[in-house]
């Protein structure tokens, strides 16, 4: 079996030392966390970080872990969803591999919510709300959106604009502010930010915002940005969009350096 040799570091407070593991010392020392997982080059990525993390969470069973590993199994079984659909004519075992590997990530997915029900991690609150439609937990997570672990979280923050989108389009916006704020410098944020806000501010009639992120989804790389009833409503208000395509530069120079300041705060 092929692996790439990237290490990852646990501090594994249990025994009270620090250990560097690569996915092959993990899957010698403990081969349950590797054998139900596909063993061919489909998902490669997906399925080393789902072997770390459910490694982790085996060592250390707290709900950040499990939170980490419910994402990580949760990528891995979108993409070998997608895998185990395709048939191999020399090599059906691989198919069969790849079926059971998908059947394993919604067995593990399911046993973490199962595990988590009475759980105040914001983050697991937040996908068994959006992913199982539990209301309960929604509820407890909006009794802490003022508390530290959430306001400086740029996931969490992100989260709950997806929620206020839907019942509080400013409220959402403020949201989507802070997510760019707590990004971090060279991190790329998700693309869903900026056209969340070039959505809202368009529908919102603040064309030179819409405009501004607008560019910078441009800048970004984001494809099928449609600027250009944008442009015409600037232009028909005899706006100078060399200033606003020079403002969107700035900005993103901010987001990408992680100096972004919202201008709600």
């Amino acid at each position: 079996m092929a692996f790439k040799h990237i290490t990852l570091t646990f501090a594994l407070l249990l025994a009270g030392c620090e250990e560097s593991f690569t996915v092959e010392d993990i899957c010698v020392q403990s081969p349950a966390m590797c054998n139900d997982l596909n063993q061919d080059g489909h998902c490669k990525a997906q399925r080393e970080h789902t072997i770390f993390y459910r490694y982790l969470e085996s060592l250390q069973p707290t709900d950040e872990n499990k939170y980490q590993l419910l994402k990580a199994f949760e990528h891995y079984n979108q993409c070998i969803g997608l895998a185990a659909n395709i048939q191999h004519i020399k090599l059906k075992g691989k198919t069969t591999a790849r079926r059971r590997a998908y059947l394993t990530s919604n067995r593990e997915m399911a046993r973490i919510y199962q595990q988590t029900q009475t759980t105040t991690h914001p983050g697991l609150l937040y996908y068994h709300w959006s992913r199982n439609n539990d209301e309960t937990a929604l509820t407890r997570l909006l009794a802490l959106e003022n508390t530290p672990e959430v306001e400086t979280s740029a996931e969490m923050q992100f989260y709950l604009a997806s929620y206020y989108i839907k019942v509080d389009e400013q409220k959402a916006i403020d949201f989507l502010y802070n997510t760019l704020a707590l990004n971090q410098a060279k991190q790329i944020p998700d693309p869903e930010i900026y056209t969340s806000l070039i959505s809202l501010f368009y529908k919102h009639h603040q064309y030179k915002h819409a405009y501004i992120f607008a560019k910078i989804a441009e800048l970004s790389g984001i494809k099928n940005i449609d600027i250009l009833l944008i442009e015409q409503q600037l232009i028909a208000q005899e706006k100078n969009l060399d200033s606003l395509d020079a403002l969107a530069e700035q900005t993103l120079h901010q987001i990408n350096q992680g100096k972004f300041i919202s201008p709600r705060k």
